[in-house]
């Protein structure tokens, strides 16, 4: 088993983030619930635990905690923020409201004898958000760093291979986090960082080949950056033992239909099994009447299902339906840690409780989109597909807010390829993780004409992220904005407002539903 680090997630938002920071350093890492921590532990047998911070407060009664056996099996553990506290509380230290509050950048000062910070500045920026603060450290171990207002900012028991750090060294503005983890990875955990993209791929091909054997594979095929990348890794593994079917929802952006079938269809450079079934009314009859996100999300997932059940019938015994769900999908969901759940993805959170196939395979289930990408071109597949922006399963039934119909889907298209197409004449593609325009249910009074209009308004999204997990607006040039401005309002008909969102995720999310 490939040397692994896990995560235990006590409800912190950074969850992912700290799972992908040791991924960076070419280690294996995942994230599991506090509640079934133990049981995982045991099983995988992880070369480091890390704890995630959380809102709560260690020292109430109903606050997540875990087993103090964990201490006891040699496994090297680092604590983050509350991770750090839950530490000190289960071992003897002592936890309480802090008598000023620290947010946001703050100096600490570390020692940089301790296995944690070596090769760190003396003096370093990190993030602190904490209202507790750990007024003694638990008996055995010996501070290794602190601030003006934060008397134990980390502490360590190097000879039990316990850590913890009050601030949060996976974010960014932690300057030298990304070195303190990859200490602890490496310098505490002992870890040889053997886990690479092409191993990974190599691997995949021979688990999936040998799980398949000599049955019959169905790949959900939306023609977005993770099912091409499943349906090509499936594509290596079982060949013409794979059939690709590809559903035409109606809920796809302008002309991306005819784009996806010239790529994986008989025209395309992929020898695949593909069908393209067209599916458009069957969705909007569902959605009709629909508002609810969630609700449109789980129909959406469940009648996939039943599309895809009826094309296999129609091609014989199916043993596996192969989909792209990857990594923050499985966590947004709620199935991976034990954070709130975000949204229902419509292959995660979104599927019914039954379907017609023996198995799903989720070939890109561990990783995040840039791990996708790189696994993309791994297997080859050329850059104009992998570096794709994200569009979710569900399509523009997410990005069109209150009930979804034909005419409003007709509209966001056109909106939405104008955006995307003056942003790639302007060239700040390149510069941006996602951008699109969404229709808000949203309408006012306007003048076009000389004559009043009360019609719809449009959202236009344009963010930067390394990651997708976190993501700032674009500050993209005005002059740009006032041209797609002008454009959509003078193009699109029943659209007379345009608005840009300047929110950043979090506190939003990505997607507008």
């Amino acid at each position: 088993m490939a040397e692994t680090i896990l995560v235990v997630d006590f409800g912190g938002q950074y969850n992912q983030l700290i799972a992908r920071r040791v991924r960076e350093c070419h280690v294996y890492s995942e994230i599991v619930s506090y509640t079934k921590a133990m049981e995982a532990i045991r099983e995988k047998k992880p070369a480091g635990i890390i704890f995630t911070g959380g809102p709560n407060s260690v020292y109430l009664e109903d606050s997540p905690s875990i087993s103090t056996e964990v201490f006891e099996l040699g496994i090297p553990v680092l604590g983050i923020c509350y991770g750090s506290q839950l530490m000190m509380h289960l071992l003897g230290g002592h936890v309480c409201v802090a008598p000023e509050r620290e947010y946001g950048k703050t100096e600490v000062n570390v020692d940089t004898k301790s296995k944690l910070f070596q090769g760190v500045s003396e003096k370093t920026i990190c993030w602190m958000s904490h209202n507790d603060y750990i007024e003694k450290a638990a008996p055995g171990f010996t501070i290794s760093a602190y601030t003006t207002n934060c008397p134990v900012a980390a502490m360590e028991w190097p000879e039990r291979n316990l850590y913890a750090v009050q601030f949060h060294p996976e974010v960014l503005h932690t300057q030298e986090g990304t070195k303190m983890l990859s200490n602890f990875v490496y310098n505490v955990c002992g870890c040889k960082g053997e886990w690479t993209m092409d191993s990974f791929v190599e691997k995949s091909i021979e688990a999936i080949r040998a799980k398949v054997g000599d049955g019959k594979v169905l790949c959900a095929l939306s023609g977005g950056v993770d099912s091409s990348v499943a349906a090509v890794m499936l594509a290596k593994a079982v060949g013409k033992q794979l059939t690709c079917v590809f559903v035409d929802h109606g809920l796809l952006r302008k002309n991306e239909s005819e784009e996806v079938c010239s790529v994986f269809g008989p025209e395309g450079p992929y020898d695949l099994n593909f069908i393209c079934v067209d599916a458009r009314q069957r969705f909007y009859d569902k959605l009709k009447g629909v508002e609810e996100p969630e609700k449109k999300r789980k129909i959406i997932g469940e009648e996939f299902i039943r599309v895809f059940e009826e094309e296999a019938k129609k091609i014989g015994t199916v043993d596996f339906l192969v989909q792209g769900t990857i990594y923050p999908d499985v966590v947004e969901s709620g199935a991976g840690g034990e954070s709130t759940v975000i949204k229902s993805h419509h292959n995660v959170g979104g599927l019914p409780d039954y379907v017609d196939f023996k198995e799903i395979i989720e070939p890109l289930r561990d990783l995040f989109k840039d791990e996708v990408r790189n696994a993309g071109r791994q297997l080859g597949i050329p850059e104009y597909l992998v570096s794709r922006q994200p569009f979710p399963g569900p399509g523009l039934a997410i990005r069109i807010i209150g009930e979804v119909t034909e005419e409003k889907i007709k509209m966001v298209q056109d909106a939405d390829a104008i955006w995307r197409e003056e942003i790639a004449a302007a060239g700040e593609d390149k510069n941006l993780g996602q951008y699109f325009a969404a229709l808000t249910n949203m309408r006012s009074v306007g003048v076009m004409g000389d004559e009043r209009t009360y019609d719809y308004a449009v959202a236009l999204r344009a963010v930067t992220t390394t990651d997708f997990m976190t993501a700032e607006p674009a500050y993209l040039p005005w002059d740009l904005i006032a041209k797609v401005t002008s454009r959509i309002v003078n193009e699109v008909p029943h659209i007379n407002r345009v608005m840009y969102d300047c929110t950043g995720k979090p506190p939003a999310t990505i997607e507008f539903e």
